[in-house]
């Protein structure tokens, strides 16, 4: 698997004519590599060389994670590529454009190269699953059902959301998560008009709507959802605005599949929304990817460009990506709906992976 993805990088270095590749995002080293030594060291990556280049408290991680792997135990990881660059005689380099200044102005001080900025060469090819990818996100995904339905069996009124955000991490955690992927969006009443509220100190009440929006690492690669429901019976405007949400979501799912733009997607729900009088009140994207991060490309959005930055990037989505698809509305005194799932594309069409109820609920409360 490592191998298919270093040869990926390979041909691209060649389309660009670059004699090494230096990779610094760990995200990326760790999935060209397998290492998962925090964020310590970086990756050199020539046409016939690949090495790791860390410092001695990653030896172990090295041991048991990369036997065959090139590795270079150092404190100092860019000088070491600068002397790799001078005794390999490498004179273009290519290296991500997210590096610390500081580490471009030593890279430029010393490396006796040409230094060529890529934009998102790796984070492109991550958007790709393979098989084997694919079978741990939905296992991911799997997992989120039950931490939502545990929430559903679980929340009272008079809990904080604080106290509600930590009782799932628990049982997440307890049933194979390794770790939240962002902190965990509990809002409740008028907190859910604010798309990236946080869990506070505020207690549930009963006759409020509540928005859960939470991800967890499985195995390295997290899910990412939303559900809102009632704690208890709500307004006729905010089952209105729910279902308005529910069937715009639903629109976009099904306009999902390979050969698609962002903007051509976003439209899709965003336009539902709009004709249904509440397109003032949807103020952020459709969606995006996920896998190693909870963040990743490709974006729906009508700001899209159609040409993305990458020279590597589709212009176009493609099958095996994994997308979320997040359309809300947050309207002051009313409350604040975002139902989220994650998507994958197929050469015609999609399957959901958080195949779970999000049918409109109210909790029944004491």
């Amino acid at each position: 698997m490592y191998a298919e993805r270093i040869n990926k990088l390979r041909q691209e270095m060649l389309e660009d004519k670059l004699d090494a590749f230096l990779v610094t995002d760990p995200i990326n080293i760790k999935y060209l590599s397998g290492f998962s030594g925090d964020t310590a060291g970086v990756q050199l990556v020539t046409a016939d060389d690949n090495w790791i280049i860390t410092d001695s408290r990653f030896v172990q991680y090295l041991e048991e994670e990369l036997p065959d792997q090139d590795n270079i135990i150092t404190r100092s990881y860019l000088g070491t590529v600068c002397d790799l660059i001078k005794k390999l005689n490498i004179k273009r380099l290519g290296f991500e454009d997210t590096i610390a200044y500081s580490d471009y102005d030593f890279l430029r001080e010393q490396a006796e190269c040409e230094l060529v900025p890529e934009n998102q060469v790796v984070e492109w090819n991550r958007t790709v699953k393979s098989p084997a990818e694919l079978d741990i996100i939905r296992q991911s995904c799997q997992l989120a059902g039950q931490g939502y339905q545990f929430v559903l069996e679980n929340i009272k009124p008079g809990m904080t959301e604080q106290e509600m955000s930590n009782e799932l991490d628990y049982f997440m955690k307890k049933h194979g998560a390794q770790e939240a992927s962002f902190e965990t969006i509990f809002a409740s009443g008028e907190n859910t008009v604010k798309p990236h509220a946080t869990a506070s100190k505020k207690q549930i009440k009963a006759g409020e709507p509540v928005t859960l929006d939470f991800g967890y690492y499985y195995d390295d690669y997290t899910s990412d959802v939303t559900r809102t429901f009632g704690m208890g019976a709500q307004s006729d405007q905010f089952k209105e605005i729910y279902q308005v949400v529910l069937d715009a979501q639903i629109k976009t799912i099904e306009a999902t599949k390979e050969g698609v733009t962002a903007a051509e997607l976003d439209h899709v729900g965003r336009q539902y929304i709009t004709d249904q009088g509440y397109g003032e009140y949807f103020t952020h994207g459709m969606g995006h990817g996920i896998g190693l991060d909870i963040h990743e490309n490709p974006y729906i959005s009508r700001s899209v460009n159609d040409a993305p930055l990458s020279k590597f990037a589709p212009k176009t989505f493609v099958a095996n990506q994994i997308l979320t698809i997040e359309p809300g509305i947050y309207i002051p005194g009313v409350g604040g709906v975002r139902i989220e799932d994650d998507v994958l594309v197929t050469k015609n069409g999609y399957e959901i992976l958080t195949d779970f109820s999000k049918k409109y609920r109210e909790v029944a409360v004491d």
